[in-house]
């Protein structure tokens, strides 16, 4: 590991407050959440959440390494990560709104399905990677070339994406316990399962140039 020069409580500040405004833009993770979370309850929230921290953190450490410059490099890996993060994406709507034509069942899936679920979402997401490619990189100071700097930048956008994604569940959750009554339960997960689908939609257009 290279020699870590601190970096300046400034660079710090402003770091931060770029990674809230981009967190609470409405995306992917914001859209699951909220749907695992009123349909499926808080619990199987924060195990999505844990999966999508991974799943970020997962690619900050690879990023760090130049992984993610071959993606940016490389248009076949861009487009097949884009598609295929789309597509799943879609799988997840589609499985949203299914589930809301049974009858208030278990689904029987346990916390480790949604921590996996979380964890793909973000690990077939070519924007998510590039993000540490572009935009961090413009917060180290040009000698602090390693990778200590950058981990660390991307440990504070970890941090800060969790704790919005966990309000997100707690939020969310809340509704949960309203759901008693089917019809109104299977409401709700076609709405949010659209929304899902939405998003999916978005994502192609958004990442259809690249960052």
């Amino acid at each position: 590991m290279d020699g870590f020069t601190p970096l300046p409580a400034t660079t710090l500040l402003s770091f931060l407050v770029a990674s809230i405004v981009i967190e609470i833009t409405p995306g992917p993770n914001m859209a699951y959440l909220a749907l695992v979370s009123a349909s499926e309850g808080r619990m199987k929230g924060l195990a999505t959440v844990a999966g999508i921290a991974l799943g970020l953190a997962l690619l900050g450490i690879a990023s760090a390494y130049g992984v993610a410059e071959l993606i940016r490099g490389s248009a076949f890996l861009y487009e097949v990560l884009r598609w295929g993060g789309a597509a799943f994406l879609f799988y997840l709507a589609y499985d949203g709104w299914r589930d809301a034509g049974v009858e208030t069942e278990p689904t029987g899936r346990g916390a480790t399905t949604y921590f996996l679920r979380g964890l793909a979402t973000n690990l077939l997401n070519p924007k998510a990677a590039l993000f540490f490619v572009t935009v961090v990189p413009g917060f180290i100071d040009s000698q602090l070339t390693g990778a200590s700097a950058f981990i660390l930048l991307g440990a504070v956008y970890v941090g800060v994406a969790t704790i919005i994604h966990a309000s997100i569940v707690a939020l969310a959750g809340a509704l949960h316990p309203l759901l008693s009554d089917p019809a109104r339960e299977r409401r709700l997960r076609r709405m949010l399962s659209l929304l899902l689908a939405g998003v999916a939609v978005w994502f192609l257009a958004s990442s259809a140039s690249r960052v």
